[in-house]
């Protein structure tokens, strides 16, 4: 194989550039989540939040949707929840899950760098209680969830989202494709098996329409499932 050069780059420094590329005509600099995701940053919370590329199709499809309820499981920084805030009306309601207490706290202090603090609220603890005793009134429900948080637990967190999503709602999970792994046969791990044990039901079920949409940018290679509650 010939090695790499800045004629021939690496995958990564193509899907790297090409984001960098598209994001300078279609994402306009924006000092405030620049603020935001230092302060994550200086903090020590890990760089694991969606690309700004991904975080603007999140708002994107908030809008599309004419959302005015948004279902987060996993916080970390608050970056998605900050973009989900921004795509809802005044009256729209940003509801997010963290089980890390200092990832909660940066949060909290990014929303309100943010000035969206009353737009936010943070659940702290573990979200598969959290999710249990979230209760909504029939006509509340919620018009998107966003699932990103330990794999492990995927199914469990995508069958309570499909209790708080109003049909035709959409519900995401992110990292499904998680660098090719999730299609070999011969790796496994706790974060795989999560992965795939959502995958083989949602063959079976009959009360979504899914499709996974792989991804490669500044993150690597990866994807999320994009489910429609019937």
């Amino acid at each position: 194989m010939p090695e790499r050069s800045l004629a021939n780059p690496t995958p990564n420094v193509i899907w790297t550039r090409s984001d960098a590329y598209h994001n300078s005509f279609l994402i306009p600099h924006d000092p405030v989540l620049e603020a935001v995701l230092k302060n994550s940053k200086d903090q020590g919370v890990p760089d694991i939040a969606l690309s700004h590329a991904q975080a603007k199709f999140l708002n994107l499809i908030l809008k599309t949707l004419g959302a005015k309820k948004y279902l987060e499981v996993g916080t970390l920084g608050g970056y998605s929840a900050i973009w989900a805030a921004r795509a809802l009306p005044q009256d729209g309601q940003v509801l997010t899950l963290e089980i890390d207490p200092h990832h909660a706290k940066v949060a909290q202090e990014n929303f309100k760098l943010a000035g969206l603090e009353n737009k936010i609220q943070l659940i702290l603890g573990p979200a598969a209680e959290s999710l249990a005793k979230i209760q909504i009134q029939p006509e509340e429900p919620f018009d998107l969830a966003f699932i990103d948080a330990d794999k492990a637990n995927n199914l469990l967190y995508f069958t309570e989202a499909k209790r708080l999503v109003r049909p035709g709602g959409v519900i995401i999970v992110d990292n499904v494709v998680w660098n090719g792994n999730v299609a070999d046969p011969e790796f496994s791990d706790a974060t795989v098996e999560g992965i795939r044990q959502l995958l083989h039901a949602l063959k079976e079920d009959k009360e979504v329409e899914a499709t996974t949409v792989g991804t490669a940018g500044e993150k690597g290679y990866d994807g999320f499932i994009y489910a429609i509650r019937k």
